[in-house]
């Protein structure tokens, strides 16, 4: 592994944890009602194209936490529809 590939990882390790205080925060009050369905899939969208560019390129730092936000993101969805 390089030094660039450790910047990546450390990046997508950053992104990813930008999105747990939201999925903490739902958890916690059971309450989706300020969370865009429209953002989520967007979110959702663009991180499918993410981790199919980065796999097609052999990416891997952005195809495996293309993976973890997209999970992160896919339970804030699910929560969406729970704490309706």
């Amino acid at each position: 592994m390089d030094q660039i590939e450790i910047v990546g990882y450390i990046a997508g390790l950053l992104v990813a944890t930008a999105l747990a205080p939201q999925i903490i925060k739902t958890w916690k009050t059971k309450s989706a009602k300020d969370i865009s369905t429209l953002w989520a899939i967007v979110l959702m969208s663009g991180l499918f194209l993410w981790i199919v560019y980065a796999i097609v390129q052999t990416i891997m730092p952005l195809a495996v936490f293309g993976i973890v936000e997209f999970c992160m993101a896919f339970l804030l969805l699910i929560f969406k529809f729970i704490f309706k």
